[in-house]
């Protein structure tokens, strides 16, 4: 069946287990496409070409051309969910910290864990006929918190009717630039104070054993201590205020012409000790979080951007809910940890 004479409905944002743009996928699928003009190309964009809708770019079209007809108006809501994940995604640090993000279809989610002990840890030669070592991983105690996230479009169809797609796409980018925040917030307290299942992260202060110095200051020398303790994981990730990065830049150590340099000429920072630095105001000044991002953290989604479909359709734009459900569980005990100033 050709793009161009596919019947939409309504009935596409219900298909269970599958997207709007999955449904179109295997109505239309991008295979068919190899070799042609429309390579490259999926489902959803093919049926913006069919009705002459343009997103982005010069001459982008208005918003009332997704209400030209009604099989164009089932279009909107998906463009709505799509620009909002732009905007999740645009300086999101989560991939950076996250080891693996889990989807799930329902509101409950129970995670595994293993948490060794000593011996477990200890490197033995396994002799013959003699039991191997065994590594436990076990079912969490608690299930993990689902947070919905989201912003109401508040707005009459009368008011953005005639505004261009690529204006009205920057209002949609905040809306995804705010729940992208308010999850990052969600995934530092998960660091800091655990899931629920008895798993905070150790906390350390500068000048209590074992990190050395005096309350209130940082130097190189309490960060190499702070290094020292995620033995056997390796603390390639630094969190923090604005604030406490312009003190941790100030430092002679870091200031030297190859971090300088790479900071100057590509905006990304590291530090001697191999961490990769991100700054967030989800972090309060004076704390630092290190963690290990290979093993700390686990992203669970329950589905996609969700939007109110049966009233965008239906040009019923006010009060029309836009959310994400997500939450974060621990994964190994010891791969992160928080320091105070």
């Amino acid at each position: 069946m050709s793009y161009e004479n596919l019947k939409l409905e309504k009935g596409m944002y219900r298909q269970e287990g599958m997207t709007f743009t999955q449904v179109l996928e295997s109505l239309d699928p991008s295979d068919n496409y190899r070799g042609t003009a429309l390579e490259g190309t999926d489902a959803f964009q093919r049926q913006l070409k069919r009705f002459g809708i343009r997103a982005k770019g010069p001459g982008s079209s208005s918003v009332e051309k997704f209400f030209r007809t009604m099989d164009s108006a089932v279009l909107f809501p998906e463009y709505i969910a799509r620009t909002v994940r732009v905007g999740m995604e645009e300086n999101d640090i989560l991939p950076s910290i996250v080891a693996t993000t889990t989807v799930i279809d329902s509101m409950d989610y129970r995670s595994i864990y293993s948490e060794p002990t000593e011996e477990d840890k200890a490197l033995r030669d396994v002799e013959e006929g003699a039991a191997i070592p065994a590594t436990q991983v076990k079912t969490k105690d608690h299930l993990v918190h689902l947070t919905k996230r989201g912003r109401m479009l508040v707005a009459s169809y009368e008011a953005v009717r005639f505004q261009k797609l690529d204006l009205f796409s920057v209002m949609l980018r905040q809306i995804g630039a705010y729940i992208q925040k308010m999850q990052m917030k969600d995934a530092v307290e998960v660091l800091m104070n655990g899931d629920g299942n008895d798993n905070a992260a150790a906390a350390f202060k500068v000048g209590t054993a074992p990190i050395s110095g005096t309350a209130g200051t940082l130097g190189y020398e309490q960060l190499v201590e702070f290094w020292g303790q995620f033995d056997p994981y390796t603390m390639n990730t630094l969190l923090m205020s604005t604030g406490t990065m312009t003190k941790v830049l100030k430092i002679e150590e870091l200031q030297n012409p190859l971090t300088g340099l790479n900071f100057q000429g590509t905006g990304k920072l590291t530090t001697p000790l191999g961490a990769q630095l991100h700054r967030t105001s989800a972090v309060a000044d004076g704390t630092i979080i290190g963690l290990d991002s290979r093993y700390a953290l686990e992203l669970v989604r329950a589905g996609d951007v969700l939007v109110e479909y049966d009233k965008l359709i239906d040009r019923q734009l006010e009060r029309a809910a836009i959310t994400s459900i997500s939450g974060f569980g621990k994964i190994c005990d010891g791969a992160a940890a928080v320091l105070t100033i």
